[in-house]
């Protein structure tokens, strides 16, 4: 299997990077993957991971919720059960960024499509891309959505979008600065990016370590923190023009975390974990678990 062997770090160019942890795919394989980060800004990110060709059988099986819909087990459930509630937040959050109720919004890494069809419903001109065949499936039955394949984020004329999305999908693509291009092409230019990403720097990665479930190895293939987005958007033309914190994903993700340590009461311990990490980032955003990012183009 051909793996992707990052030598320089995509956000500063720096080519002094070092091995931090050992961390496990506890989801499809059992596989270990090391993570390795750079010396001068400390983007982290993981080593040798399957290259994109190879990478589609680490997302079979039942178990990722993205592409299957699963509500297998209670977080599952508590998954779908906050989703709903953040469809409605990330709706209003779209419309008060971009100052607009209505207008073009391309959706990457859609999933099976709820997001996409919110927006549809509030009367935006929605297109959406998703790599897996099985989810575009799903949000063809369910909502009628015709999300297309990866290919076609080339297809768009510049000036196309007035919001692009990446909810939690950022992470997982491997041509990275590539795709920041691709970005700055298609956005207007007042159109805003809006890019979710797990927080490496959260008080939930800080106690969890290897054992941190939006690690989330060889899927994840960066791990992002405030500082290295910031950087990496701003070496691609961008500036940051806000951003807010998702404070329920430390639930979630503190309770696969304890599943991932072998916990007995998983569900309730990661509650608490949860709880914690939610008082920690009140004062300080900066450690949410996960955070919401609103670019602009530089001027």
């Amino acid at each position: 299997m051909e793996k992707l062997s990052i030598n320089a770090c995509p956000v500063c160019g720096c080519t002094h990077l070092k091995r931090v942890m050992t961390c496990t795919d506890f989801y499809a394989s059992g596989e270990q993957f090391e993570l390795y980060s750079c010396d001068d800004c400390s983007f982290t990110f993981t080593q040798g991971v399957p290259v994109e060709a190879e990478i589609g059988k680490y997302y079979e099986t039942p178990d990722y919720i993205s592409h299957t819909d699963t509500r297998k087990g209670a977080m599952n459930n508590i998954y779908h059960y906050v989703r709903s509630y953040m469809l409605g937040r990330k709706a209003r959050l779209v419309a008060r960024e971009a100052h607009r109720k209505t207008g073009r919004l391309l959706d990457i890494g859609t999933g099976t499509g709820y997001f996409a069809d919110t927006m549809v419903r509030r009367g935006w001109k929605v297109e959406a891309i998703e790599k897996s065949p099985q989810a575009r499936e799903f949000a063809k039955a369910h909502f009628n959505l015709d999300v297309k394949s990866e290919p076609a984020l080339k297809e768009f004329a510049p000036d196309s979008f007035d919001v692009i999305t990446l909810w939690h999908v950022m992470e997982h693509l491997e041509h990275l600065s590539e795709v920041w291009e691709r970005l700055r092409e298609l956005l207007t230019e007042k159109g805003v990016l809006i890019v979710a990403v797990p927080n490496c720097s959260s008080y939930d990665a800080k106690r969890y370590g290897e054992y941190w479930a939006a690690y989330d190895v060889p899927r994840h293939l960066w791990h992002f923190t405030p500082g290295t987005i910031q950087q990496l958007a701003s070496r691609h033309g961008f500036i940051m023009a806000a951003r807010h914190p998702m404070p329920f994903d430390a639930f979630y993700v503190s309770m696969l975390s304890e599943k991932h340590r072998g916990s007995s009461c998983s569900f309730l311990k990661g509650m608490y974990a949860g709880t914690l990490a939610w008082f920690n980032a009140l004062g300080r955003k900066e450690r949410s678990s996960s955070m919401i990012y609103v670019f602009r183009k530089k001027r």
